[in-house]
């Protein structure tokens, strides 16, 4: 019985290594300062909702750059692109450890560090359907997904321990040497690839290739479900430290955790037969749990409900994997891109909408709510993917699409 390839095979393909290497210093860095930063925030104003917009605020601004950059993810070249990006986010993350910077100042860098990003994941997994395949993308970026929840397993204990022991901005600092680092390991350890399409990145042809993607339903279906079910369950995220103070860094650590094992029982142990009808159920799983919060559980029963139910982000990789199998190669890294720009600006929008709720009620009730709403959206959305699903569809494009897609890649 021929039985599917592991992810040792991973390591035999060149670049393959220095790229997740470098993608899991980010994801640290990126919950290590996070964390970091929503502390000294909350700390500075008693807010929620300062605090959560401060940790997920970069995703806000992600809907601008998939409005007018994310074209640059298939038309610069990757090695650059990447390295580029990282660099930015360590200048940025430097500056947010200044002593007595304003507020104000605070979100003007957490913003611009959004823009940076949106261009940066597009160029990521356009990258990995290169070093890898469409085929092979799937056990590729489960195993992303899996080193990216061990990353913020350990960004997430590493903060929680240097916030109380130090300060948050000595977190903050070493969050900045982290993003260095990987700019460094990115530089050396990538081969200088040409552009996957030609033509200059611009706001036109960003917008035009978005209107090309998101005109075919069966991949608007895939974009809505990737982006507003998990976005509202980060809004149940960015409330942690409101909601345990001392504890935030045990649940972020704990839904991590749940993450990971979400993503290697889909990505690595489930068919691919049977995966595809995981995506609904998932969802779902995703946010039953956080229903419980309306009754305050204390910290441990809180934890193994975040554990339980952040499983449920493994629907991702099943919904990644169709809109790949959807998508012309020319495409993926914008294709991708935007599903990240989406997802983060879905997260943020939601942090952002958490916080004022909680800020009326309670971080419990806003947790509650957010999960009746993930919940509903699913349901909304459920009947096309299940449908979807039955039929097996797996068109890239019809002709006309795939000429269209082409004209679009090129220009």
């Amino acid at each position: 019985m021929r039985t599917s390839p592991g992810y040792a095979s991973l390591f035999r393909t060149p670049e393959f290594t220095p790229l997740f290497l470098c993608s899991a210093a980010q994801t640290a860095a990126q919950t290590l300062g996070g964390l970091a930063l929503g502390t000294l925030v909350f700390r500075a104003t008693e807010s929620p909702l300062l605090a959560a917009v401060s940790m997920f605020g970069p995703s806000l601004a992600q809907v601008v750059g998939a409005t007018f950059l994310l074209s640059g993810s298939d038309r610069l070249p990757p090695r650059a692109t990447l390295t580029g990006t990282a660099l930015a986010f360590a200048a940025g993350t430097a500056v947010l450890a200044l002593p007595g910077l304003p507020v104000a100042a605070v979100f003007a860098v957490v913003l611009v560090q959004g823009l940076v990003a949106s261009l940066g994941g597009g160029a990521r997994w356009g990258l990995l359907t290169e070093i890898l395949s469409k085929e092979r993308y799937p056990l590729g970026r489960s195993f992303f997904n899996m080193v990216s929840g061990l990353a913020q397993i350990g960004g997430y204990a590493a903060g929680g321990v240097l916030v109380a022991v130090l300060t948050p901005r000595a977190a903050l600092l070493l969050a900045a040497v982290l993003y260095a680092g990987a700019a460094l390991g990115l530089r050396l350890g990538l081969t200088d690839r040409p552009p996957r399409a030609t033509g200059r990145p611009s706001v036109r042809a960003t917008r035009r290739v978005n209107a090309l993607l998101w005109s075919s339903p069966p991949r608007r279906r895939l974009f809505l479900a990737l982006w507003v079910p998990n976005g509202l369950i980060v809004g149940c995220e960015s409330l942690y430290v409101s909601y345990a103070p001392g504890a935030a860094g045990t649940l972020f650590a704990c839904a991590a955790l749940g993450m990971l094992a979400g993503d290697v029982t889909v990505g690595r142990l489930v068919p691919p037969g049977r995966r595809a009808r995981l995506g609904v159920p998932l969802l779902l799983v995703l946010a039953g749990p956080y229903l419980l919060f309306f009754l305050r559980p204390p910290v441990p029963l809180a934890a193994v409900l975040v554990l339980v139910a952040s499983a449920g982000f493994g629907a991702s990789l099943v919904q990644q994997e169709r809109l790949v199998a959807l998508t012309p190669t020319e495409l993926s890294g914008h294709a991708l891109g935007l599903t990240s720009a989406g997802m983060l600006t879905a997260q943020g929008v939601s942090a952002a909408l958490a916080g004022a709720v909680a800020q009326l009620t309670s971080p419990a009730v806003a947790m509650t709510a957010m999960a009746v709403a993930s919940t509903a959206v699913t349901g909304m959305l459920a009947r096309g993917l299940r449908a979807a699903d039955a039929r097996g569809d797996r068109r890239v494009e019809n002709p006309v699409n795939r000429k269209r897609a082409g004209d679009a890649g090129t220009r």
